[in-house]
């Protein structure tokens, strides 16, 4: 049977989440499964019917297979495309109530394995060279989580209020940015398990096409229904995307977006819809189905398996 032996080693991710090997990362779990030794990877070559989407490897559904590329890279035509460092502005938006999770205090300051959730994908930001700030949006009674942890970042600290709405949130943080920043980030804190590397391309992409989101395929069956919950139509799922973030725009864009939907007294549910209303394109990188919002005590159940697998 034919094998295929594995290639240059992908970036390296935020979490332990993955065994490096020196051709390719496997998720933690698919060690038992493969037999692998960390002793031993370094010659491992696969079926080549594994083969037909290493990529997916990152993903809890291994071997779902999608002939789906999404990366703004390829739109360049092979030209590299440089987020410059101390570039871009993160918006962490940390001011949610989190009433679904049924706890004392917002969802995105429960501790996940010891450490406040909201807490992972600020130490993630901090770390990347192209990030100059973070501007947290959240109620000042918890501003202090945020400030403890000052010491152990290298990129400037602000904070914003949080507003009504999530646009209104995003609206206050954009407005704490730096004026000479060339992109926006903005991300739910109650999303800690964002890679380092899923980051750069949406940089990447946003700064291409003027504004990306982060996806997922549709794994699920999706159907529209009327108001009687009887169905009208099956939707195809090859053309739906999951929306994650970090959605990135560049800060002229959202703030002409902000100009239009507020004219027009329109509502948005995430960023990069504040774009479409311009028509302007928006461009989805395609993420990782581990990069979960914790809503519920079955995501945090679920985040802290994907942090620490053999708990």
């Amino acid at each position: 049977m034919p094998t295929i032996q594995l290639g240059a080693s992908l970036p390296t991710s935020s979490f332990p989440l993955f065994l490096e090997t020196n051709s390719i990362k496997f998720p933690i779990k698919l060690c038992s499964l493969f037999s692998l030794n960390p002793n031993s990877y370094k010659n491992y070559s696969f079926n080549a019917k594994y083969t037909h989407k290493i990529s997916s490897f990152k993903n809890p559904r291994f071997f779902h297979a999608r002939n789906i590329t999404c990366s703004a890279d390829a739109a360049a035509q092979g030209s590299e495309v440089v987020v410059k460092e101390k570039s871009v502005s993160v918006v962490l938006l940390a001011g949610g109530k989190g009433k679904r999770m049924g706890a004392s205090m917002p969802k995105q300051y429960l501790p996940l394995l010891g450490q406040p959730i909201a807490l992972y994908s600020f130490y993630t930001f901090s770390k990347m060279p192209e990030v100059k700030e973070i501007v947290v949006v959240c109620d000042p009674s918890y501003q202090d989580i945020f400030e403890d942890a000052k010491d152990n970042i290298q990129v400037d600290l602000k904070f914003a209020l949080p507003g009504k709405e999530r646009q209104d949130s995003v609206y206050s943080g954009l407005e704490a940015i730096d004026s000479n920043s060339e992109l926006v980030c903005v991300h739910d804190s109650a999303r800690p398990l964002v890679l380092t590397e899923d980051v750069a391309k949406v940089l990447k992409d946003g700064w291409l096409i003027g504004a990306a989101v982060v996806g997922v395929p549709a794994k699920a069956t999706i159907k529209e229904a009327n108001t009687e919950s009887f169905v009208v139509k099956t939707l195809d799922r090859k053309t739906l995307w999951e929306m994650q973030t970090p959605q990135v725009i560049k800060p002229d864009l959202l703030k002409k977006g902000f100009e239009h939907v507020n004219r027009e007294g329109l509502e948005v549910t995430d960023d990069v819809s504040i774009v479409e209303h311009l028509k302007h394109p928006v461009y989805i990188t395609e993420g990782s189905y581990t990069n979960i919002e914790v809503t519920t005590p079955d995501d945090l159940l679920l985040a802290e398996r994907i942090l620490n697998p053999d708990s």
